[in-house]
């Protein structure tokens, strides 16, 4: 089976609308990301395969639950979720925030590649990082805690409408009971990736 046919296999299993160009340019996605790994280590899943489920599919689950047209992606690392979520929501706009300057690199040339017009590719510690606009959606993946992200983060969404979204494993109870009070969790999503092991919940949380 090729990577192609393992993605629209596992799309098949889910709601998700996806297009024949889309599937293409997240497949390219994840041969950039195999090529480049092999010199920069951004990843530690080596195998296309994996990839395509822990780092495609766990991305894209949460594209059915964002809200507004402009989201920051903290810690991207590699570009996860925020590639792949603007590859499915190409009128959305995307920020992608990381300080290593090699993770930077590669997503410029994704951009490049892929023709990515709704990403910014940005170098910065995300305390030092001062959009001109605060954004709809802080998402990540990356901290360690709810608390973390919240006091990292907080400059960076509107108090109106801005959301954070936490991509957490197991269901975060002891994280959430130790939120400051001005922070409060609106909604928690159980999502069911296809064909990963382990449990993946989306957290939503607000400032007041």
């Amino acid at each position: 089976m090729t990577l192609s046919e393992q993605l629209v296999a596992l799309i098949k299993e889910t709601s998700l609308e996806v297009s024949t160009e889309q599937i293409s340019l997240l497949i390219q996605y994840v041969e950039l990301l195999n090529k480049w790994n092999k010199a920069y280590n951004l990843t530690s899943i080596r195998d296309p395969k994996d990839m395509i489920i822990k780092h495609i599919m766990d991305s894209l689950m949460v594209g059915p639950l964002l809200k507004g047209q402009s989201f920051i992606d903290v810690g991207t690392g590699p570009g996860l979720p925020g590639i792949p979520l603007a590859i499915l929501y190409p009128e959305r706009n995307f920020v992608l925030l990381d300080s290593l300057g090699k993770r930077i690199t590669f997503l410029r040339q994704v951009v490049f590649q892929l023709k990515l017009e709704n990403v910014t590719p940005v170098k910065s510690r995300v305390e030092e990082y001062h959009p001109d606009q605060p954004f709809d959606g802080v998402l990540s993946r990356a901290f360690s805690s709810l608390i973390d992200m919240v006091t990292w983060c907080e400059h960076l969404v509107s108090v109106e409408h801005g959301r954070f979204l936490a991509l957490k494993g197991i269901y975060p109870s002891d994280e959430i009971s130790a939120l400051p009070s001005n922070i409060s969790v609106t909604n928690s999503y159980a999502i069911v990736v296809p064909q990963l092991e382990g449990k993946r919940h989306l957290i939503e949380l607000v400032k007041s």
